[in-house]
């Protein structure tokens, strides 16, 4: 029995784990009547089994790999999404691209794009732009290996990207919030306020699912964001709202 009960209420924390983005051990223990310690544990086995990350206090979903370029392993939102933003990108645009799967989708949009020059944080960017016959040219923030992000972040990184301006920022986002603005888990969100700060155009891209993430951290504020690139999903009222913040917001239509 006891095992049993282990088991369900791991796929329980799974669950709120997808529906929320985030949970903390003392809610967890309060919700399932148990110890922290046995909390940690359960977050801890699940891990080892590559369901969620660790965080001081909780865990959190595990981000998704910048490397998954291919249409095979994107949704057709973000597809829709990525291609609504390239329309924006003119030749010659110095662009920065944030890592990020939805970002990253970008990238074979690029193709058709002369005298570009970009700016990343993100090695699966760099490396992906440098291969193509069109030859942008590519510029690294270089910084501190961010594990969670799967980026470069901190000081250094930040000191690169105010060496430089550019036209348009390209920005992903775990969660968007009507009132705030665009959330993360990740704690280090400095270095995205930077590339909003050095940018004359600051994109958003995130699909309209994002509005159901409740998370902590605000990243960027509506008014730090010229544009949001989403689906067509996107309610009415949250188009409206968003809107109202002085953001652009552009519905790509998906299939």
């Amino acid at each position: 029995m006891q095992k049993r009960n282990t088991q369900q209420r791991r796929r329980a924390i799974i669950e709120r784990l997808n529906e929320r983005g985030e949970v903390l051990v003392d809610e967890l223990a309060r919700q399932f009547s148990t110890s922290e310690v046995t909390i940690r544990k359960d977050l801890t086995e699940l891990e080892n089994n590559g369901l969620l990350l660790r965080k001081f206090g909780g865990a959190v979903l595990l981000p998704k790999d910048a490397s998954e370029l291919s249409n095979e392993k994107l949704s057709s939102r973000k597809i829709a999404i990525a291609q609504a933003a390239a329309n924006l990108i003119k030749d010659h645009n110095r662009i920065i691209i944030d890592s990020g799967s939805t970002t990253s989708a970008l990238l074979p949009l690029l193709k058709s794009k002369l005298g570009l020059v970009v700016m990343t944080n993100s090695l699966q960017v760099s490396t992906y732009l440098l291969e193509q016959e069109n030859e942008p040219k590519v510029l690294m923030t270089g910084g501190s290996w961010d594990t969670q992000s799967h980026s470069f972040q901190g000081k250094m990184a930040e000191l690169v990207l105010r060496s430089y301006n550019f036209d348009q920022a390209f920005l992903g986002a775990a969660g968007l919030d009507l009132q705030h603005g665009t959330t993360t888990f990740n704690e280090l969100t400095q270095l995205s306020k930077v590339m909003a700060e050095v940018s004359q155009q600051v994109i958003v891209m995130a699909e309209s699912e994002k509005l159901q993430r409740k998370i902590p951290n605000v990243e960027l504020s509506w008014q730090a964001i010229s544009i949001l690139v989403t689906d067509d999903l996107i309610s009415a009222d949250a188009k409206k709202l968003i809107e109202q913040q002085g953001v652009e917001v552009i519905c790509a239509v998906t299939l």
